[in-house]
């Protein structure tokens, strides 16, 4: 049924009342109420338990020990009505030892505490802004149902080993837009969440930009502006936002940034103004790929097929590839572009097909199959048996194929520094020859530069050292299994909320010195 303008406006007035019932924040109970409710639950189970075996024999029994020890610790009031049943109080302890008063006298140092500048809070948002998204998963994309890419917390379904191409656990068939989950996810996880946000180093906003904009990109602006709007105007009536402006906020987008950044209000441009609002534009984004103009997003790696539990898994994994046999130089995985004529990529598919020692993936079809770049594990295998694989420019500069490459321990090769180089700067080494190629494309389309020369002119030796720095990067670059409780690695999650908590650390330092960064 649907529901009238008025409505609309009246559910969602409720869900905010019922937001700000709870402080619009993240319903953390905090650590003093949990101990104090122990206390009482403690306390309440031992005096049952005296009622009822305390009158047997003398009195004097397990029961009316564990009463006495419980009377201790309880207030006074609580004390005074257990004695006021006809009980005797319970006795007092005797008086410390010397050496308990000095040690009462000078007691030990508190712990450090282990999330001081790391804690999180994180929004408890209404269910338009993402729960209700997941629920109607068959509408966000136009051209495939996207309900089995959104299971496992954005992991999609579970893939067996492919044949040995992958390990026996923690291969997903992950959508290369679900990040938005996955980081959600794993927040509820994180070991530094607060209920107060005068605690928190970042402020973290659970909105499902990417499944929202996919939804409605082929829909008339309005619609594809409309839930962005309605979350900004959310946001600026929380007193969280209004200390900082929003300048201590993040939230996740995974897609690229020009997925967002639509400049007219015209239907036939693509994509949100998400970017483009100054609301947002306080925020840290995380996107899959930035805009080289503006500086107010970070990009993040593209999800991969591997969430690992614990880094046994990827310590497994990384011997796997180590030891991997590549009787192929190089590699291309992907499809024609005719409506890009002018990149590199059709002179790749020229120099790779002619030559014996490039495998070439020519991608077929939409759907998963052997000839498919949708199949994680055909694309995989070309990638494990190949020294390096050519990452050109996808639909923008970057594209996903990247990471699968370090995944499976080969080489990337670029045609442009924006490919990566200038991207994820947080995840990759600054020394780029140390684990990469840069072959650039005005050379390969001029045909002035043969590829598989090129690559061959590089030393075995130096071959196998850049390998050795790929499959060392591997952890950083994927995303650990949300649902995990052993994650003891630095992955990709870790290294951006560790940046992000650092940019508004050195934004608090710029407001205090009357300095905006």
């Amino acid at each position: 049924m649907k529901l009238t303008s008025s409505e609309v406006n009246l559910q969602k007035d409720a869900e905010d009342a019922a937001a700000d019932k709870h402080g619009g924040g993240g319903g953390v109970l905090r650590p003093s109420r949990i101990c104090h409710l122990a206390l009482l639950s403690t306390a309440f189970w031992a005096f049952v338990f005296f009622l009822h075996s305390g009158t047997q024999g003398d009195g004097v029994g397990v029961a009316s020990v564990l009463f006495k020890q419980a009377a201790f610790s309880l207030p006074p009031l609580l004390s005074a009505n257990a004695a006021g049943r006809g009980r005797a109080p319970p006795a007092q302890p005797p008086p410390p030892s010397t050496h308990a008063v000095q040690a009462q006298s000078s007691p030990p140092p508190p712990a450090a505490d282990r999330c001081a500048g790391r804690y999180i809070y994180m929004y408890d948002l209404p269910p338009r802004f993402n729960d209700d998204l997941i629920r109607d998963c068959k509408k966000l994309w136009r051209f495939y149902d996207m309900c089995p890419h959104v299971a496992n917390c954005g992991m999609g379904r579970a893939l067996g080993d492919e044949g040995g191409v992958f390990s026996p656990r923690g291969w997903y068939a992950t959508n290369q837009f679900t990040l938005d989950l996955i980081f959600h996810a794993r927040m509820k996880r994180y070991e530094c969440l607060t209920g107060d946000p005068s605690l928190a180093a970042a402020l973290y906003v659970p909105f499902y930009a990417s499944l929202d904009g996919g939804r409605h990109m082929w829909n008339r602006t309005s619609l594809r502006d409309m839930l962005g709007l309605d979350l900004v105007a959310w946001l600026a009536r929380r007193p969280q936002w209004r200390a900082m402006g929003g300048r201590d906020h993040f939230m996740v987008a995974g897609r690229t940034a020009w997925d967002f950044r639509r400049y007219e209000d015209v239907d036939e441009q693509w994509g949100t103004k998400l970017l483009h609002n100054p609301a947002v534009q306080n925020m840290t984004v995380l996107v899959l790929e930035t805009s080289p103009w503006r500086r107010d997003n970070l990009a993040v790696p593209y999800p991969t097929y591997f969430h690992p539990e614990a880094a046994a898994d990827v310590a497994a994994w990384q011997e796997k590839v180590r030891a991997a046999e590549r009787p192929w130089l190089f590699a291309f995985a992907g499809a024609p572009h005719p409506w890009q004529r002018e990149t590199v990529r059709p002179e790749i598919f020229r120099q790779c097909g002619a030559s014996r020692r490039c495998r070439l993936f020519r991608c077929g079809g939409a759907k998963s199959g052997p000839r498919s770049c949708k199949s994680p594990g055909a694309v995989m295998r070309v990638f494990e048996s190949s020294d390096f694989c050519l990452q050109p420019r996808g639909d923008s500069l970057t594209r996903r194929s990247t990471f699968d490459a370090v995944l499976a321990g080969c080489i990337p090769v670029f045609f442009h520094p924006g490919s990566a180089y200038t991207q994820y700067t947080l995840h990759l080494p600054r020394e780029a020859e140390r684990w990469s190629v840069l072959i650039m494309h005005t050379d390969v389309r001029e045909r002035n530069v043969s590829i598989e020369e090129t690559l061959a002119r590089i030393p075995p030796e130096t071959v196998t050292a850049m390998r050795e720095e790929v499959i060392r990067l591997i952890p950083r670059v994927v995303y650990a299994d949300p649902r995990s409780g052993r994650v003891d690695f630095k992955d990709a999650f870790d290294v951006a909320v560790e940046a992000v908590i650092d940019r508004v650390a050195r934004r608090r330092r710029g407001d205090v010195e009357g300095r905006r960064r």
